[in-house]
């Protein structure tokens, strides 16, 4: 999953969709996020101070997780900075990725760079308590949401009440946030790879905008590009099916 997100921003509707198409899912929070481990002990990222980690580590973590739970390699699915982080899987262990999908997502920090009220939003002073963190999440989703589709108020709200109690660390974040900016461009490395790519963006995301996948599906070869008009940095229900629907027809070929 992306930026301080959990595993349970996965939602389970959009996973047995996945499920209906033949897949074993598993979903997993990277560190600094959820129940995995925090480096609570670097505190909050300073200015120009050295990240505490790169995304090559979190892609390092990735390939520890598939080696705990015994899975030799796997479809792997990475949204936002999830993308970023399959990305650098696919780059640093070819052989533990039998499909890429790269959604919302970019091949480096400064391609395609957000808007500024989505910047704005991204880097808002985060709320403390429980219903101000909610009330947060609405306030940001409205900027960086889909324009095309009705936002789910509910759906929001009671998923970032279920993420605070899970686990509520900003400073975790923040050092996710240092990583994505410390660990440069992978366009390159991405020519390297040989694996069946599919690269899925909306048209209307202000936070990593269209041109980020662009970027993405022009720098992996073969890669397949679709992009959802009205969508933006979320993944809208309605178009859940028609995404594990493309995500199917990757791993089936």
């Amino acid at each position: 999953m992306g930026l301080g997100a959990q595993l349970t921003h996965w939602d389970d509707g959009f996973c047995e969709l996945l499920v209906e198409q033949g897949h074993h899912v598993v979903r997993f929070d990277n560190r600094d996020a959820g129940l995995s481990t925090h480096l609570h002990d670097q505190g909050a990222p300073t200015t120009g101070a050295p990240s505490a980690y790169l995304l090559d580590d979190l892609a390092d973590d990735t390939a520890g997780f598939m080696d705990a739970i015994g899975w030799p390699a796997a479809h792997v699915v990475g949204a936002s900075m999830g993308g970023m982080i399959a990305q650098s899987l696919a780059i640093r262990h070819p052989a533990r990725v039998l499909t890429l999908t790269s959604l919302m997502s970019t091949p480096g920090p400064t391609v395609a760079p957000p808007t500024e009220a989505a910047f704005a939003a991204l880097t808002a002073r985060p709320a403390a308590e429980r219903a101000a963190v909610m009330a947060q999440a609405l306030e940001t989703y409205a900027v960086i949401g889909s324009p095309g589709y009705a936002m789910d108020r509910e759906r929001v709200v009671q998923r970032a009440g279920r993420a605070f109690d899970r686990c509520f660390d900003p400073a975790g974040t923040g050092r996710q946030l240092a990583a994505i900016m410390a660990s440069g461009d992978r366009t390159d490395l991405l020519a390297s790879l040989t694996i069946p790519a599919l690269v899925l963006h909306g048209e209307a995301d202000p936070l990593i905008p269209v041109e980020g996948g662009r970027a993405t599906a022009a720098a992996i070869p073969g890669a397949r590009l679709v992009t959802y008009p009205g969508m933006g940095h979320d993944l809208p229900e309605p178009l859940w099916p028609e995404i594990a629907r493309e995500i199917a027809k990757l791993t089936a070929a």
